[in-house]
């Protein structure tokens, strides 16, 4: 084929309006979704401020707690790096740590070593998989959290019994230590787990669930009585909320924590479910692999009725290039055989020019214009380039 047959470029490319007009309602939804989840992060951040801190009042806040423990002459101290809270363990001194899931495990190492031997108390509150083996040796969460909230005793211990029913359903555990008092237990694993110290006074107790420290749920069953026994022992309370930019979180090796460390397990175990739901719907809306099969059209269409929606799209996308083309490549695929052409010639205007000429007996420069001209300007050129190609053909096969 000749350079001179090089199709135009076409009008149905889509302009920018048109894009836009196509793409505004995937953009009208996406930017809703955004706004979504903008809106939700921020309420959730609101909600979320303050979380057992114990100068919060918010409903997740701990201050409810803070405040009477301060009527019964109980101190509270916040802290927030591990240094404080090694400097602040003692005999005298309750050492809460809100989410020791922030530890790393060279945090929970020290953590440990300046707790072990103070002889005061340690309460770990809701401690999973991550950090309660390394800070309550004898003890392992248990993957199956407790289906009720509100949960009895169950133990000898005094705190709990003069306590009575507490929200302490959460986290369970299993433990290993014979001297263990294990209470509030959901399907025989308890939610509250107190170890004495070996060598001294102290202890540690694991508390699985946070209800009963939170401003929301502190005046529910027995929490606040609970809460105020555990918390309550020593004269003092340190309160240690784990910061992430705390110095002593970063390391080296095995002590450094990526980020997928930091995500609860659930969102990894949701990423997966959502994969595997999305690798079987794939699989089951795929193309089955196989040879083609043949399949008859429920109804016949003409040709007629083919072209004439081939038209319409042409025209509805303003292709008058596209549809002079095809007018064009049609008539001198016909014409060249009747002029004794070769087909594979029938679109070089070098082969097929002369011989139309020869043949009508005229100059060949308004042919070539015909025949391998520039695209009509308008609807009307266009109609005018069809009835000339029209009279052409029935002119060369006039006898």
């Amino acid at each position: 084929m000749s350079a001179d047959t090089t199709l135009p470029t076409t009008s149905v490319s889509p302009t920018a309006r048109q894009v836009w007009t196509r793409a505004r309602g995937i953009a009208l939804a996406l930017a809703v979704l955004l706004a979504g989840a903008v809106v939700l992060a921020v309420i959730r951040s609101d909600t979320r401020n303050g979380a057992l801190d114990p100068r919060s009042a918010a409903p997740e806040g701990s201050r409810a707690v803070a405040e009477l423990l301060a009527d019964r002459g109980v101190d509270t101290r916040t802290v927030t790096t591990l240094d404080e809270a090694r400097a602040a363990a003692g005999p005298d001194t309750t050492l809460l740590v809100a989410v020791p899931d922030l530890l790393t495990d060279r945090q929970q190492s020290g953590l440990l070593l300046a707790t072990a031997a103070s002889g005061g108390r340690t309460v770990l509150v809701a401690p999973g998989i991550t950090s309660v083996e390394g800070l309550a040796p004898g003890v392992s969460a248990d993957p199956a959290t407790s289906i009720d909230t509100t949960l009895s005793p169950g133990c000898p211990l005094p705190a709990a019994r003069r306590a009575g029913d507490a929200d302490t359903g959460g986290i369970r555990y299993t433990v290993t230590r014979p001297d263990a008092d294990e209470c509030y237990p959901s399907r025989r694993l308890p939610t509250l787990v107190r170890i004495p110290d070996t060598t001294g006074d102290g202890d540690t107790v694991v508390l699985g669930a946070t209800d009963i420290l939170v401003n929301e749920h502190l005046d529910e069953q027995g929490n606040a009585s609970l809460a105020l026994q555990l918390l309550g022992s020593r004269p003092h309370l340190v309160w240690y909320l784990p910061s992430l930019s705390d110095s002593s979180a970063t390391g080296t090796g095995d002590d450094e924590r990526d980020f997928f460390d930091l995500l609860p397990s659930g969102w990894l175990w949701g990423t997966l479910q959502l994969f595997i739901a999305a690798a079987l719907a794939a699989l089951w809306r795929a193309r089955r692999l196989g040879p083609l099969v043949p399949e008859q059209l429920p109804v016949a269409i003409r040709a007629s009725e083919t072209v004439e929606g081939r038209a319409r799209l042409y025209r509805k996308a303003n292709a008058r290039d596209r549809a002079a083309a095809a007018l064009r490549s049609t008539t001198r695929t016909r014409l060249a055989p009747l002029v004794g052409v070769p087909n594979s010639q029938a679109h070089s205007a070098e082969a097929l020019l002369p011989a139309l000429s020869a043949h009508l007996h005229r100059d060949g420069q308004p042919l070539h214009s015909l025949l391998f001209g520039p695209p009509p300007s308008d609807d009307a050129a266009l109609i005018a380039l069809t009835d000339q190609l029209d009279a052409l053909e029935r002119e060369v096969r006039r006898p």
